[in-house]
């Protein structure tokens, strides 16, 4: 079989943050991560081992105190801001526990606003978000601000926003965790359908343990530091 093409590597994470003058909480403890083109990986572990904060790190939203993080080959931490910005809004798809949708614009507005930041033509933008609500159910709801939709549909256009630019790698941190069990459901099925038909790279932060092992793979951090094929531990 032909190895997958590693998309994100992350090389000797540490993160640490100042408690006082004099002391430092680590956080990340000499991570080291690879993943291929078009895996699915999910991460787990109890709440507080840093596991948000890995995430933030792998998609340039937050630097490590050491180590390096390279997206499809490129050294994010070593290019100038303007670059790493670039790299987050092309390569990068983000969804968040709390969906972000911005409250004074429509759905199809929130979907195409990467894009109109990437300043791609105005024209393929529109039809690029209006396909990709059409794709996550939402058509009908194209012209409705966020406190006109239920929870689920405002997760869902924020699933599509971080679709809206053919990103290599989309990274969710607990995308479902404001959801009751329909709608979470119903978004797991939902991305898991589009990002295996799109062979995109997703990774997700979750307590969910349903969700978790339908993942390609499954890493558990504990104290810091991260484990794979630890499948029978997810719950503890």
């Amino acid at each position: 079989m032909k190895e997958k093409r590693i998309i994100i590597s992350a090389q000797g994470i540490h993160k640490s943050f100042p408690v006082s003058k004099s002391s430092e909480l680590e956080v990340l403890k000499g991570i080291d991560l690879k993943i291929g083109k078009g895996e699915i990986v999910a991460i787990v572990g109890k709440s507080g081992v840093g596991k948000s904060t890995l995430l933030h790190i792998m998609g340039a939203l937050d630097r490590p105190t050491r180590g390096n993080v390279l997206i499809n080959g490129t050294d994010v931490f070593s290019v100038s801001d303007y670059q790493r910005a670039y790299i987050r809004n092309r390569m990068i798809g983000f969804i968040f526990q709390f969906h972000y949708l911005l409250p004074e614009f429509t759905a199809l507005e929130n979907v195409a606003m990467p894009g109109l930041i990437s300043r791609y033509p105005f024209s393929d933008v529109i039809k690029k978000a209006e396909q990709l609500l059409e794709e996550v159910g939402l058509s009908d709801r194209a012209k409705h601000k966020p406190k006109e939709m239920s929870g689920g549909e405002q997760q869902r256009v924020a699933f599509a926003r971080a679709l809206v630019n053919d990103p290599e790698v989309v990274l969710a941190d607990e995308p479902s965790g404001n959801l009751d069990q329909a709608n979470s459901d119903a978004l797991h099925e939902l991305m898991w359908k589009l990002v295996r038909e799109k062979n995109i790279t997703f990774v997700v932060v979750t307590h969910n343990r349903e969700l978790a092992h339908r993942a390609d793979k499954i890493f558990k951090m504990v104290d810091g530091k991260i484990f794979d094929g630890v499948d029978e531990i997810i719950g503890s």
